[in-house]
């Protein structure tokens, strides 16, 4: 065990808080069954986390009250270690591009494959899943920022991606209110070209969703560029899909909005 801990020590003074068993069984000349009897000793003295198998944390004092550290400073190591292309987005990409309200509670990374959800002392990591090829057509750097931390950066949405990607899974972003907080805290930094371009890749329903929150807010510049999508609709939609009427006589209390051919069946409503 205590060579183990040497190697953790010597990832530190790297300024590097992460390693594959891979990489430790080269290092070290560990028997598989030697380095995972040390790791478990060192996890249950909170020296080692495992957040996916075959992959490991170190945790400095000042980490252990969460049981981890913040995902940010690992995320696109363990990205790198599953293969996968990735970008953090959602309610921690809103937070970063300035929402005033989002405190997240969970830290949200968009993926081209089904990956399950996990927590990790305090940390709830969720991974939102999207189609291979719409991925790769959104998933551009030109399209994406860096989100630095002490031990490096990792890959978060743009201002345009987060809008779209909040409102495509607007279940995880806390509700089609939820959405049209941050569209109301960010939707007029979003850059129109782009957001035209990466509406492409975008169920047309939730575009349009996108576009009517836009005016909702008075976002004449970016609700503009996404009336085309709304012309090629072949079919209403509901502002607010997880609404469903108990009896036929509550669609009266909706109303049509023809311009983005959607049924307002949800009053906006925001913080301020």
């Amino acid at each position: 065990m205590r060579i183990l801990e040497h190697y953790l020590e010597e990832q530190l003074s790297r300024g590097r808080s992460y390693f594959s068993k891979e990489e430790a069984l080269k290092a070290l000349g560990f028997t598989a069954e030697a380095f995972t009897a040390a790791a478990t000793r060192l996890i249950k003295k909170q020296k080692l986390v495992s957040p996916w198998r075959g992959f490991y944390l170190l945790l400095r004092p000042e980490d252990r009250v969460a049981g981890a550290p913040d995902p940010v400073r690992w995320i696109d190591p363990l990205m790198e270690h599953l293969n996968l292309d990735y970008r953090i987005s959602l309610l921690r990409a809103a937070a970063f591009h300035g929402a005033s309200h989002q405190a997240a509670m969970v830290f949200q990374v968009v993926v081209p494959k089904q990956l399950r959800d996990f927590d990790i002392g305090r940390h709830s990591i969720q991974f939102i899943y999207q189609a291979p090829k719409a991925f790769a057509q959104t998933n551009r750097p030109q399209w994406l920022q860096q989100l630095k931390s002490e031990t490096g950066f990792a890959k978060v949405a743009g201002v345009e991606l987060t809008l779209l990607d909040s409102v495509r899974y607007f279940h995880k972003a806390g509700g089609i209110n939820g959405v049209a907080q941050i569209v109301h805290d960010l939707g007029s930094k979003a850059d129109p070209r782009t957001l035209a371009k990466a509406s492409i890749s975008y169920e047309n329903s939730a575009v349009r969703r996108l576009g009517f929150l836009f005016d909702h807010f008075s976002q004449a510049r970016q609700s503009m560029v996404l009336v085309p999508f709304a012309r090629k609709a072949k079919s209403t939609k509901p502002l607010d899909p997880s609404i469903k009427p108990l009896l036929e006589e509550m669609t009266d209390l909706s109303h049509k909005d023809k311009k983005w051919m959607l049924t307002i069946n949800e009053a906006v409503e925001i913080d301020g």
